[in-house]
């Protein structure tokens, strides 16, 4: 079992940006001194629900300020940019930290980025398996052209090559951020392992990993690919010597930066969206996830593992909106609930 953080840069009421990246940068540097084994940072634009507007610039950082830990995107917004431009990216960091890069990458949301960045609402409701076979191609292939309805230009080589990094991968993995069974389809279709989001449980993602295994299995994927995908569960984690303290901790903080982070969201055609209840929503959180003594932590996980055939987790440590308290939730993480899966 794989266990990694889940790194939002959430800023809470009452803290500046950089307070919240500054603990972003610390949670992935406290991360690989616990021993996890792979930190996965989150991007967003324009609101306070995460601070990080590109997650592989941040992951460029972390891979430069740490030596061991796998760093992933979870997720890079795949419409809101080119994914030649993307796939450079990922080619250069995968080959400068000897294939420590795991690029996760998603459709995002309706949102103002679309308008923003030109990229438009079409990017988002129908180009994103362009995008994303474009993507893949950039990172597997030696040369590459397109000529699809939203990409098209004449073969170019692919400079640097992920193969030059010194791993036997040939590049950097690609995962895909899933919600709806047509996502599942997608990934599965391509063999891509799926990233699964902490609003929903085992049941749930036990069903979409059994979803992925069918899709795969007719899309004539190998077997020893659909046998063990690699998907990712994320999560929440809060460790207390009571479950009732750790609970208490996430009720206390997560919903006020919930309610502002998630108020902040623009649809970019103003269509209407419902916003969860951030009370209702944290204790969901915390009663689907491991939040309570490390014993407990350790038995949600395998549990988790067990239902879903998931071995891969990124689990949200940031949830106390504390410094402090994250990295002692980091480390007790590593110290105390990792041995105890291994």
């Amino acid at each position: 079992m794989r266990v990694g953080t889940f790194v939002l840069g959430a800023q809470f009421p009452g803290q500046g940006q950089g307070e919240a990246l500054h603990r972003a940068v610390r949670s992935a540097e406290v991360s690989e001194e616990a021993g996890l084994d792979s930190v996965w940072l989150a991007e967003h634009h324009f609101v306070p629900y995460g601070t990080c507007p590109s997650a592989i610039t941040l992951a460029a950082f972390l891979l430069g300020r740490t030596r061991r830990i796998r760093i992933g995107t979870a997720v890079s917004v795949l419409p809101t940019t080119h994914p030649v431009t993307l796939g450079e990216q990922a080619a250069l960091l995968h080959v400068t930290s000897g294939g420590r890069l795991s690029l996760g990458v998603g459709r995002g949301g309706p949102w103002v980025d679309l308008e923003v960045f030109g990229t438009g609402l079409e990017a988002y409701e129908k180009c994103f398996p362009e995008s994303l076979d474009l993507l893949v191609r950039w990172l597997r292939e030696p040369r590459v052209e397109a000529s699809g309805e939203r990409y098209a230009f004449r073969e170019v080589p692919v400079v640097p090559r992920p193969s030059e990094a010194l791993t036997q991968t040939g590049g950097p993995e690609v995962l895909v951020a899933c919600t709806s069974p047509a996502g599942v389809r997608t990934a599965a279709e391509r063999g891509l392992p799926m990233l699964l989001g902490m609003h929903v449980g085992d049941e749930e993602k036990a069903e979409m990993t059994g979803l992925w295994r069918r899709l795969a299995r007719a899309a004539g994927r190998p077997a020893e690919q659909i046998a063990d995908p690699g998907h990712v569960s994320a999560g929440v984690c809060q460790i207390a010597d009571r479950r009732a303290d750790a609970a208490e901790i996430l009720t206390k903080a997560m919903p006020g930066w919930l309610r502002q982070g998630l108020e902040a969201h623009v649809t970019v055609d103003g269509r209407e969206r419902r916003m969860r209840d951030p009370l209702a929503y944290t204790e969901l959180l915390c009663g689907l996830h491991p939040v309570g003594t490390p014993r407990l932590c350790a038995d949600r996980l395998a549990a988790t593992s067990e239902r879903t055939g998931i071995s891969r987790f990124a689990l949200l440590a940031e949830g106390s909106g504390d410094l402090a308290a994250t990295e002692e939730n980091l480390r007790r993480l590593g110290a105390e609930v990792l041995p105890q899966l291994r």
